[in-house]
């Protein structure tokens, strides 16, 4: 039985904010240090690649496990030592001598970053409501995009790219603090919960068939890897009930895994996962490289326009949210694919520099809502009783794309040029408007009507 969640308290909060702002941090970061970092440690422009896959391998690890961890820890006694975790391996990537001790690293901030945005997404489904837990996951955006300026004033200005990711691990380490002496207050929040499903099964991706669709998009996506976030109905808690003078239509039939596994459209729509995180990825982590060595431009202004990408992302997801209300999802997810493409093809001209940044802004803002209208709209692809393996099938393959298409991309800009970026997003760009369009065309057989959007 459901029940409407209170008030959060604003402490609780504050710090729930604060913890996504954390997790987008990182990502930042790693775009404009990566050109000194591979200069120190005498290693090509793809090696990052490795540090990518490394981390997505733990993040989605920490996430699968989140459930076991939780019934044993709770919340904040997982929250406090996840933000522990992270900030200790920050420290490390400052102080390492090596690729080699900050690939390591990389794998255990991913633990840490899978464990901060699972336990946080379990607690918040519960007990934020819809409202907040959009603008919870919004200010993932927000990290992500003062990554980028923290950098810039350490290799520009400062003393280095140790000292960015320094800053960065400080305040993960007195977030730890925070989350440490607030345990009882999660504690005692989280036994308000409205229901069990809606504060456990969020927490992993769940085996076939079992578990509703919309907690298991709202426990693994975020972790910086998406970057793209989840929002609206997807992210948020299980609604209290039908709407009035409707009877509870129930949990969609269960169906054999052989017959969701055979249907296009869930392999479609995995494809577009990747597809669409690997684009905000490499998007977000070589732009600095096209700006500076491709475009001549300085390494400050450069840093800037990376924080420009990302803070478009951030107000999209704002602006947008409130446009798919209005127009409808289906209406603004095929206008966003579609912008996307204009802006990959400004970054792909042979034009002055200010053009390419302009593309990146308008990428940024015209992807903000994929990801999260991508999954609103599974089972309009899908069918209600496909859709939540095809949600676990979807997430998961994000993390391929947020790994695999940057490190591709990166050998690209090694063996060809720098100026390969632009195309090779172009491309993925009129791949994903295809992958989306073959989706929506439901098989023969499909699991009912498509929902309008």
């Amino acid at each position: 039985m459901s029940t409407t969640p209170t008030a959060p308290r604003p402490a609780l909060l504050l710090l729930a904010y604060l913890a996504f702002v954390s997790l987008g941090l990182p990502d930042g970061l790693l775009g404009v240090g990566w050109p000194s970092i591979r200069t120190a440690f005498g290693v090509p422009t793809e090696a990052v690649g490795v540090l990518l896959t490394v981390g997505a391998a733990g993040y989605l690890t920490s996430s699968v496990l989140a459930g076991f961890t939780l019934a044993r820890l709770g919340v904040g006694r997982l929250l406090a030592g996840s933000t522990l975790l992270a900030g200790s391996t920050l420290t490390g990537y400052a102080l390492s001598p090596g690729l080699t001790l900050m690939i390591g690293c990389a794998f255990l901030l991913g633990i840490g970053s899978g464990a901060i945005d699972s336990g946080l997404n379990a607690y918040a489904a519960g007990a934020f409501g819809p409202r907040h837990m959009n603008w919870m996951h919004a200010f993932f955006g927000l990290g992500v995009a003062a990554g980028p300026l923290i950098m810039t004033v350490a290799v520009s200005v400062g003393p280095g790219w140790r000292w960015g990711y320094a800053v960065v691990a400080a305040a993960q380490l007195a977030l730890a603090v925070a989350f440490a002496l607030t345990v009882r207050a999660w504690r005692d929040r989280g036994a308000t919960a409205p229901s069990t499903t809606a504060t456990v099964a969020p927490v992993a991706v769940p085996p076939a068939g079992s578990g509703p669709a919309a907690p298991v998009a709202a426990a693994v996506v975020e972790g910086g890897r998406e970057p793209g976030v989840v929002g609206g109905p997807v992210g948020g808690a299980a609604p209290a009930g039908p709407p009035a003078g409707l009877a509870p239509a129930g949990p969609p039939a269960t169906v054999p895994i052989a017959q969701t596994l055979r249907l296009p459209a869930v392999w479609l729509g995995a494809l577009a996962f990747v597809a669409y995180v690997g684009i905000e990825a490499a998007a977000g982590l070589w732009a600095f490289l096209l700006l500076t060595e491709g475009r001549g431009l300085g390494p400050t202004a450069a840093g800037l326009c990376v924080s420009a990408y990302w803070g478009s992302l951030f107000v999209g997801r704002l602006v947008q949210g409130v446009g798919a209300e209005r127009l409808g999802a289906a209406r603004v997810l095929r206008g966003s694919l579609v912008g996307m493409a204009v802006g990959a093809a400004l970054i792909a001209l042979p034009a002055p520099v200010w053009v390419a940044v302009a593309g990146l802004v308008v990428l940024g803002f015209a992807a903000a809502p994929v990801f999260p209208l991508l999954t609103l709209t599974t089972a309009d692809r899908v069918g209600a009783a496909h859709a939540d393996r095809t949600i676990g099938l979807q997430i998961g393959a994000s993390s391929l794309g947020v790994s695999a298409i940057p490190a591709g991309i990166g050998v690209l800009l090694s063996r060809i040029s720098v100026e390969a970026l632009g195309p090779a997003l172009l491309l993925l760009a009129l791949g994903l408007i295809a992958l989306h369009a073959a989706a929506v065309r439901r098989p023969a057989g499909g699991a009912g009507p498509a929902v309008a959007g």
